[in-house]
């Protein structure tokens, strides 16, 4: 009992740190982008870009100020997976056929959420981890950061291209795709760009929740066993 009010002043002092206040301002940035999203799609787009922006610059002042912490990690990857699925909730509203955005989306929470709890179970410090997997991608994507951003970046520009280029509420995803490829312009090329890293970034998402499934199924298995 003596011990509780000392825990309360470090306890405090977790959720100032710099990378959790960065998190702060993500939050409301992408609040305010959201409530702005379809009376100002620039404005949307600049302040969502933004806050993705700020996703690596807190990573970095975690590592600059020694200031790591599982709550910035858990909060790190809420606003991350919540935000992304704030965007496609609203792609499957401005395109056709909605269930591809969708689909994206449930593939996008499963995967992480397992990837979570498999660590979790596996008492791993984190779920960037995967010296273990025999996937030599999803080693690849967790083990080079380089290439981590440029599949989540890739994902989060072609998503925010996708709305700016949408003219109405019912267009049609496929003709939008070809229709923008075919131009030849700087547009086009960042498209294809986009589209290559996302794609990697889903065939990632899949191999995570595979392997995450099969953690905790060979958990439940030497469970069994032992008891």
């Amino acid at each position: 009992m003596a011990n509780k009010p000392k825990s309360r002043p470090r306890q405090l002092s977790v959720y100032l740190y710099i990378p959790n206040i960065i998190g702060y301002i993500r939050i409301l940035s992408n609040v305010y982008a959201f409530a702005q999203c379809f009376s100002s799609k620039r404005l949307f787009a600049v302040l969502y870009f933004l806050s993705f922006v700020c996703d690596a610059l807190d990573g970095w002042c975690a590592r600059k100020f020694n200031q790591a912490s599982t709550f910035g990690a858990v909060l790190d990857m809420v606003t991350d997976r919540i935000s992304t699925a704030c965007l496609l909730v609203i792609l499957s509203q401005v395109y056709r056929p909605s269930l591809v955005f969708l689909s994206l989306l449930a593939l996008d929470i499963a995967s992480h959420w397992l990837q979570m709890y498999s660590t979790f179970l596996a008492g791993k410090a984190s779920h960037k981890d995967v010296k273990d997997s025999s996937s030599w991608l999803f080693r690849l994507y967790y083990g080079n950061r380089m290439f981590m951003g440029y599949c989540c970046v890739a994902c989060e520009v072609l998503y925010i291209t996708l709305f700016l280029i949408a003219r109405n509420h019912t267009e049609d995803l496929m003709d939008v795709m070809v229709t923008t490829l075919k131009q030849g312009s700087p547009l086009s090329f960042l498209v294809a760009l986009s589209l290559f890293g996302c794609s990697i970034k889903q065939v990632i998402n899949v191999i995570q929740m595979k392997t995450a499934a099969d953690a905790c199924v060979l958990y439940d298995t030497e469970k069994k066993q032992k008891q």
